[in-house]
């Protein structure tokens, strides 16, 4: 009997501790206003993301799945904590979930679970559904709430349960015991509510300040280079490859490191998709996690890759071959490696590794931050299959007075003179950067459009388009995107003062 009882705790214990979980979730969502599941559905990764996004997209569907989220949640965790219809309750939270799970799958660690202690397809999420089977099945239920044997208990002192066991009236009043317990914890939870306002762990109450996919304005318009149709706002990839423009604030570059985890990197490429970016534009470094990315999800997200030789080794080829090796779609000479190549004149360098991405049969790019860089590889008859280019206006604070202002300085040193570049422009010559993109006859996409973070989206994406840009490649973080995505389609959609064709 001892054994007995010692189990019959453990799984009570068990039992109540998941319920309070399941009890805790549920109140919260009925006690937040106008709560929807609507954006953790439209988020939704995975092989069954599909579905997910199908229930985000009808609002009859929508409207049951916030019911049966808010009054699921309570109900199994009233069930579990009190132990009433246990066996139901517990296959009913296991069900849910299950459906929880498979929203976020953190399948190969891939950061993909709304949890953060996630690894190799096991999360918190997982090892609660676990212990929900283990209780299905096991024979022993712990101590249950039953108002009627406990009537009977009072009145005859001693009551035969299910199995013909003689249950002692101090069995019925361990079977009351969860109830001043839940009492107690709802107490407390109740306080600390009303002290703090919010519960920052809690799935009901995590918000942050950005437009949810559902107010999307529209769809992204696309454009063509080479065979590649892409929507003409393209991810840029320094956010979530951990490099950050920062002028002279040296903690930005840790801090977006520590927020771009890389479930939150997951979590980022997957809402832009939803919103319509089909093409990122990433550092060679970060290929690694954009093929994780791809291979575990299935996305199509097109890549466009960085590319730098090896000059120690005099070896120009080995980042193209190792970009295509991950899958690829676009090749792209890196803009600080163009500028400084034709700053020593090794034009020779450009045009071997433009060569050899075509002929692989890819769609090559070349970058720069100057302009001049350009201008030099046109007059040696150096053209790429498009121009990556930095393409910003100079009315903004910190930039440099014009004076000052040299080719190839940028990424080269940052100096301690407040009149000289510091890491705070990147298109130092807008007039000259018009008259070049005016005149090519391949099509541009504009990057650092925004002067990293200087200009405000509307002008610096106003800017951009109307003086030549056929795309723009804006590094976002998450909860940027769709308000980003909804300023290009305004843009685009506006009658745009732009004198060039679109090259596409």
């Amino acid at each position: 009997m001892k054994s007995l009882s010692r189990e019959k705790l453990a799984v009570t214990v068990l039992r109540c501790a998941i319920g309070w979980h399941f009890i805790y979730e549920g109140i919260l969502k009925l006690a937040a206003d106008n709560w929807s599941a609507a954006g953790y559905l439209s988020g939704a990764t995975g092989p069954f993301a599909g579905f997910y996004h199908w229930i985000a997209s009808s609002d009859a569907l929508l409207f049951i799945v916030n019911q049966a989220n808010m009054f699921g949640l309570l109900f199994i965790g009233l069930g579990l904590f009190l132990g009433v219809a246990v066996r139901m309750s517990t296959l009913a939270g296991i069900l849910l979930l299950t459906l929880y799970y498979f929203a976020y799958p953190p399948f190969l660690n891939s950061g993909f679970s709304t949890t953060a202690n996630s690894h190799f397809g096991v999360n918190s999420i997982a090892i609660e559904a676990m212990a929900l089977v283990v209780l299905f099945f096991l024979k022993e239920k712990g101590y249950q709430f039953n108002p009627a044997a406990f009537m009977r208990t009072m009145q005859q002192h001693v009551i035969a349960n299910q199995g013909g066991e003689i249950t002692s009236r101090r069995e019925a009043l361990l079977n009351l015991a969860t109830l001043p317990a839940l009492g107690i914890m709802g107490g407390c939870a109740y306080y600390d509510n009303q002290k703090h306002q919010v519960d920052g762990y809690s799935g009901a109450t995590i918000q942050v300040g950005a437009l949810d996919i559902s107010e999307l304005k529209g769809e992204l318009p696309k454009g063509k280079i080479g065979h590649h149709t892409i929507s003409r706002l393209v991810m840029g990839g320094n956010l979530i490859g951990g490099w950050a423009h920062a002028r002279d604030l040296i903690y930005v570059p840790a801090l977006f490191r520590a927020y771009n985890t890389e479930q939150k990197v997951f979590e980022t490429l997957a809402l832009a998709e939803k919103a319509g970016i089909d093409t990122i534009n990433i550092g060679f470094p970060s290929n690694t996690v954009l093929k994780k990315y791809k291979d575990e999800t299935g996305s199509s997200l097109q890549i466009i890759s960085q590319v730098a030789p090896d000059m120690q080794n005099n070896n120009y080829f080995t980042q193209i071959n190792e970009a295509i090796d991950y899958g690829v779609d676009v090749l792209q000479i890196q803009g600080n490696w163009c500028d400084w190549l034709v700053r020593d004149n090794k034009l020779d360098v450009i045009a071997a590794m433009l060569d050899n991405i075509q002929s692989q049969g890819y769609v090559a790019g070349l970058g720069a931050h100057t302009v001049d860089a350009l201008v030099r590889c046109e007059e040696e008859g150096i053209i790429p299959d498009y121009y990556m280019l930095t393409m910003h206006h100079d009315q903004y604070w910190s930039a440099h007075p014009k004076e000052f202002r040299e080719p190839f300085e940028v990424d080269v040193h940052n100096h301690l003179d407040h009149n000289r570049f510091h890491d705070n422009m990147f298109c130092s010559f807008p007039e000259r950067t018009i008259e070049f993109v005016q005149r090519t006859r391949v099509p541009v996409m504009g990057f650092k459009v925004l002067a990293a973070g200087a200009i405000a989206p509307q002008d610096g994406f106003n800017w951009a388009f109307s003086n030549g840009a056929d795309f723009i490649c804006v590094g976002m973080f998450d909860f940027q995107i769709v308000n980003d995505v909804n300023i290009a389609i305004d843009v685009l959609e506006a009658t745009l003062e732009r004198s060039r064709l679109w090259l596409t």
